[in-house]
């Protein structure tokens, strides 16, 4: 592998496919570097970590609750004994918003994607076609050499 990539093919995989899956060096240091690039080419990127989003879909699209960590505390007699529901606005719609006007689009970038079901890989490989400003990148696990292939088709093969 080149010392200097230009990151040129993986964007335009990206860009065509809308949703890939990378394995990257465990030793780290790749994914910023091919996030940069995706910034120099007119992309704003979100990194979210895959473990703990629960349901994609709500998490993504739709107004969710979520609840504070317990920490041991219970409200006796006044709400629920886990604590209350906090609703949050979906992510990638609020961060469209936010999205200056010189940019292409959202790029989500999910780290330990190893965690999400085939379910949850095939509702986010097909995510573009429900927005299509929003690509998003998958970290699947670890490899010697950053590597790349569509989402569609790791699901095909698996």
């Amino acid at each position: 592998m080149p010392l200097l990539t230009t990151g040129n093919q993986f964007i335009r995989d990206l860009e065509t496919t809308g949703a890939v899956g990378v394995y990257a060096p465990l030793e780290g240091g790749f994914e910023g570097r091919y996030r940069r690039r995706l910034r120099t080419k007119g992309y704003a990127t979100l990194q979210l970590s895959a473990k703990g989003l629960g349901d994609l879909a709500s998490y993504l699209k739709d107004v969710h609750g979520v609840r504070h960590a317990h920490l041991g505390k219970k409200n006796i007699g006044q709400t629920a004994a886990v604590g209350d529901v906090y609703f949050l606005p979906p992510i990638v719609d609020s961060q469209l918003e936010m999205l200056p006007q010189n940019k292409k689009g959202l790029v989500l970038w999910l780290v330990e994607g190893f965690v999400l079901s085939r379910q949850e890989l095939s509702y986010l490989a097909k995510f573009h076609e429900i927005d299509s400003r929003v690509k998003i990148v998958v970290e699947l696990g670890g490899d010697r050499a950053f590597r790349w292939q569509s989402l569609s088709s790791l699901l095909m093969a698996a």
